[in-house]
């Protein structure tokens, strides 16, 4: 398509979304990827939704969604001189109750910044005098590498290699949204690449049960408008129903043996969401089997329990309950150069998005 189609398809994209807002109520959908969060900014597309369509953010991001009590259970391993820590780069400012993966590499703990689950296992075979513990944090997006890599640890008989385990579960967290007295929600704009995973049907008890639409997107601003429209669509015609726009990269089916995969290595378990609370069978544990790999029990570490700063409102943000400037700490005490919350350290958080996109307009 030429750059001249191109665009021309977007005018009638929006002139679609005017269209099918026309006459309806006011309405607020739910993107629930944070990678979507940054996109619809970036893209300049939340800036076209029409009046009475309201886009809010969702708990899609992973480090904005790990509680304080897993923060501080890493940064309690970070100061054991035997102990390299091995962890995606988002997570390293993230603040504990006391302290931070930074803080405690800038007083000499071995923190390792990595890219994947496999940098860790080469991390541990490459230091063979320390255990390297691999934080294991995402959805089901990055669930089936940390699997692989511990699946690739026992073969290897690597005896220095643990995770600390916290990946999410999406689907039981949109159910306890929707079974709370969280923010109203009309419909969702569901995450490409966990669907790639869990394909699109995964949620249609979503549409069927809560009687919310949900539409399937990718990431470039065609997609995500048609994506927006099919919604639209659905609220004012009183449907529900799933929609996949991104038949590109998601199956009705998903990706079978990547959940074959994480099934093998990892059992349902209730876990902590910051401001959330427990939610069951919203989260991993490692299997029996697999048991001798879990850092906690290998360093005798709990999590404890989740905190929020004071002044603080990231799990309202999450939760869809408010958008960012709402915040008293927003732009003031909280920016990415001091951040106070989650939200505005993540790439793909929602404060982060709202001040590099938009600050400007709420200060």
């Amino acid at each position: 398509m030429s750059m001249a189609a191109s665009k021309e398809n977007l005018r009638q994209l929006v002139s679609a979304l005017a269209e099918a807002a026309a006459g309806a109520g006011d309405m607020a959908l739910m993107e629930i990827c944070g990678t979507h969060t940054v996109c619809l900014f970036r893209s300049g597309v939340k800036s076209l939704m029409p009046a009475n369509v309201r886009l809010i953010s969702g708990p899609g991001c992973p480090v904005c969604v790990t509680s304080c009590g897993y923060l501080d259970a890493a940064c309690e391993l970070a100061a054991r001189k035997d102990v390299i820590i091995a962890t995606y780069g988002d997570m390293i400012r993230v603040p504990g109750r006391t302290d931070s993966l930074e803080a405690a590499r800038g007083r000499g703990a071995a923190v390792e910044v990595v890219y994947s689950a496999r940098d860790a296992i080469k991390l541990a075979r490459e230091n063979p005098g320390h255990n390297v513990v691999f934080l294991a944090v995402g959805f089901e997006t990055t669930t089936p590498a940390t699997a692989a890599a511990v699946l690739e640890a026992e073969a290897a008989g690597l005896e220095n290699f643990f995770i600390l385990p916290g990946h999410k579960v999406l689907m039981p967290a949109l159910e306890a949204l929707l079974s709370s007295d969280a923010a109203a929600i009309d419909g969702f704009l569901c995450p490409g690449h966990v669907s790639v995973i869990l394909g699109w049907s995964a949620y249609r008890p979503i549409s069927e049960r809560y009687r919310k639409p949900c539409v399937v997107v990718g990431f470039e601003p065609a997609n995500m408008l048609e994506g927006i429209l099919r919604l639209i669509r659905q609220v004012a015609a009183g449907q529900a129903k799933v929609e996949n726009a991104y038949s590109v990269a998601v199956s009705e089916a998903g990706n079978a043996p990547a959940r074959a995969m994480i099934e093998r290595v990892f059992e349902p378990a209730a876990t902590q969401w910051r401001a959330m609370g427990s939610i069951p069978a919203s989260g991993l544990a490692l299997r029996g089997c697999y048991a001798r790999f879990d850092a906690r029990a290998k360093f005798r570490v709990e999590f404890g329990p989740d905190y929020e700063p004071p002044g603080c409102r990231c799990g309202e943000v999450i939760q869809g309950r408010i958008e960012p400037p709402s915040c008293g700490l927003f732009g003031v005490r909280c920016s990415p150069a001091t951040p106070v919350g989650p939200c505005m350290v993540s790439s793909e958080g929602t404060c982060a998005a709202w001040y590099k996109y938009n600050l400007h307009r709420h200060r």
